[in-house]
C-alpha cells in the first residue's frame, strides 16, 4: 500500500463514526444502530458496505459507518462490522499447595 493510499484510508477512518448494532431484521431488510454519542440511526440493507448484510443475531456488534442525511432524516451508510484485536484470555488460576 502506498503512502498516499494509506493516508487516504486513515483520513477515511477518522471521518467514520462508530457504534453498535441494536438489531437488524433480515426479512424487512432494515435495522438500527446506536452511535457512541447515543444517537439512534436507521440502516437499510443497501447501507452495508459491499452488500455484507448481517446474518442471524447481530445485536451489540461493533460497527463503523458514515452518516447521511436525506430530507432532514439521518441514517447510517457504508456500514462495516469492526473486528477488534485478539481479546485477552482469562488467566488460569493455579491450585495452591498445602491448603
Amino acid at each position: 500500500m502506498t503512502m498516499v493510499a494509506l493516508s487516504a484510508a486513515i483520513s477515511e477512518l477518522a471521518t467514520q463514526m462508530r457504534g453498535t448494532m441494536l438489531w437488524f431484521n433480515e426479512s424487512k431488510d432494515e435495522g438500527f444502530i446506536l452511535t457512541d454519542e447515543g444517537e439512534r440511526l436507521a440502516v437499510v440493507g443497501d447501507g452495508f458496505a459491499d452488500g455484507a448484510r448481517p446474518k442471524g443475531r447481530c445485536a451489540q456488534a461493533a460497527v463503523a459507518f458514515e452518516v447521511a442525511e436525506r430530507d432532514g432524516v439521518r441514517s447510517a451508510q457504508a456500514v462495516v462490522f469492526v473486528t477488534e484485536g485478539n481479546p485477552r484470555r482469562a488467566r488460569r488460576r493455579h491450585k495452591t499447595q498445602g491448603r
